[in-house]
């Protein structure tokens, strides 16, 4: 399985908990889930416990059970959380209907810089980790990631396919090659050898030699 958001595939038999989840309706329950994210993220799901979740929300430990029966419904909701949170930052993509470069180097500059956030690593991370613990979780969440940034720059390829500016065999091909040479230096690396190895070129070098790099391949 790939892990970035360029090309990913995960196993079809996926087994786990799907909680009823209905982030930003309740500021009480948005607390407790940032505090549980928190928690996740820094000890990992087998070693966090409910107690310090629920000190640090403010809420005692009866409250949080009444919004999250189990931590396996809560560590769902903070999966599910950050999905929502990285949709919104996904909401300032919105591909331009300007010329074959000018349109792709404004997705792979976004996408690279959102990719190189250190947050959206951590957040990779503890998914990865506990993968096998909830595959369910971890399958809509990568589902979600697919959805929101491939489809739009399939949709965009297939646009400038119809206007004769490139040319490929299958546009979701093409997609997954443009985002894996941004994904490669901002995402892969850092998240293998650690936040502190950060690539050499700034993101937009990397989204520049990306779109040329591409360009030379499916450009007409």
């Amino acid at each position: 399985m790939r892990i970035g958001l360029g090309v990913m595939t995960m196993d079809s038999h996926a087994t786990g908990i799907l909680p009823d989840l209905k982030p930003g309706q309740d500021k009480r329950r948005d607390t407790i889930v940032r505090e549980a994210r928190r928690f996740f993220m820094s000890q990992g799901y087998a070693s966090t416990r409910i107690e310090p979740i629920a000190r640090a929300a403010c809420v005692s430990t009866a409250t949080l059970y009444a919004y999250f029966p189990s931590k396996e419904h809560l560590f769902g909701a903070v999966i599910e959380d950050a999905t929502e949170d990285f949709s919104r930052q996904m909401e300032c993509v919105r591909l331009s209907d300007g010329p074959a470069r000018e349109m792709l180097t404004g997705f792979a500059l976004t996408y690279a810089r959102f990719m190189g956030d250190p947050f959206v690593r951590a957040v990779f991370r503890l998914v990865m980790a506990e993968r096998p613990r909830f595959r369910d979780v971890a399958l809509r969440f990568f589902d979600k990631g697919r959805s929101d940034f491939g489809r739009p720059l399939i949709q965009a390829l297939q646009t400038l396919a119809d206007r004769g500016e490139i040319r490929f065999d299958k546009a979701s091909w093409a997609a997954g090659q443009l985002m894996g040479m941004v994904e490669h230096p901002v995402f892969f690396m850092p998240l293998v050898t650690g936040d502190e190895v950060q690539a050499e070129r700034s993101p937009e070098k990397i989204a520049s030699d990306a779109v040329e790099t591409f360009l030379a391949r499916y450009g007409t």
